[in-house]
């Protein structure tokens, strides 16, 4: 009995509390933002972003980001000579309309769930998974063609730390067990028709979400013979997460604005 109670003392609970509480004191890179102020124009940034996220328009002295397609690399902070661009912490970036993810019109979805307790959302969104699948909402995740950066990630959910099945959510090993479609990578030639299949498989009502910047829009890898420029090319797509790739609190939080699209 006293092991058992020193082992609690020495390892108290780790599971976060998200999405009621966002845990600040681990360090990591969010979306990249440019201060329109501070900003010159000068279109050093444009020339070496990897991935061509960043669209400038000289005539219209206008300047943004297309975070659909952003690799949150870093590398515009680093060269830009006014620090006009600066990477933020921020990660609750997925949206609907992956429009709402072009050229800085980012608009960041409501957070019903902040002003109640951690218990209440728990309770509120097993309560919203039962009553539209009739148990919990079982995931299924599909390899498209990445390097497995998302993947990783996702793997992540189920860790401890995030514990998805607290919130009722789980995963399966078959599309015909799922609810929903986590899809990573850029949706390589070889990979279209077993996505396409896999996706046919799923029973309805059934939910698809891009992972990552190659899933979005085919990130670094777009507009090559290789990938079809995102996987709303192939399947209709309800939620896109940007990032390369996104941790796992992105991830869940685009999990949970998928659930309203049934």
């Amino acid at each position: 009995m006293f092991k058992i109670i020193k082992k609690i003392i020495k390892y108290p609970r780790v599971t976060q509390n998200y999405p009621k509480y966002t845990d600040h004191s681990i360090p990591f890179i969010g979306k990249p933002e440019i201060d329109l102020e501070k900003c010159t124009r000068c279109g050093e940034c444009m020339k070496r972003c990897p991935s061509h996220a960043i669209v400038l328009d000289k005539k219209a002295s206008d300047i943004g980001i297309n975070y659909d397609e952003c690799v949150f690399c870093g590398l515009c902070e680093d060269i830009c000579p006014v620090g006009a661009a600066v990477m933020t912490s921020k990660f609750e970036l997925a949206e609907k309309d992956r429009n709402k993810l072009r050229k800085n019109t980012l608009i960041i979805g409501e957070r019903t769930y902040l002003d109640k307790s951690y218990e209440i959302v728990c309770s509120e969104l097993k309560a919203n998974i039962h009553k539209t699948f009739g148990r919990s909402l079982h995931i299924r995740a599909v390899d498209a063609g990445s390097c497995n950066g998302c993947d990783s990630e996702i793997n992540g959910l189920s860790n401890p730390f995030n514990d998805s099945e607290r919130l009722g959510i789980n995963f399966v090993a078959s599309p015909r067990h799922a609810d929903m479609l986590l899809v990573t990578g850029a949706a390589t030639r070889n990979m279209q028709l077993a996505l396409a299949k896999t996706y046919n498989a799923t029973p309805d009502p059934k939910l698809v979400v891009a992972v990552g910047a190659c899933a979005c829009s085919g990130g670094i890898f777009k507009d090559t013979y290789a990938t079809s420029n995102g996987i709303d090319r192939i399947v209709p797509v309800d939620v896109y997460i940007p990032g390369c790739p996104p941790r796992p609190q992105a991830i869940l939080y685009g999990i949970l604005k998928a659930l309203d699209r049934v």
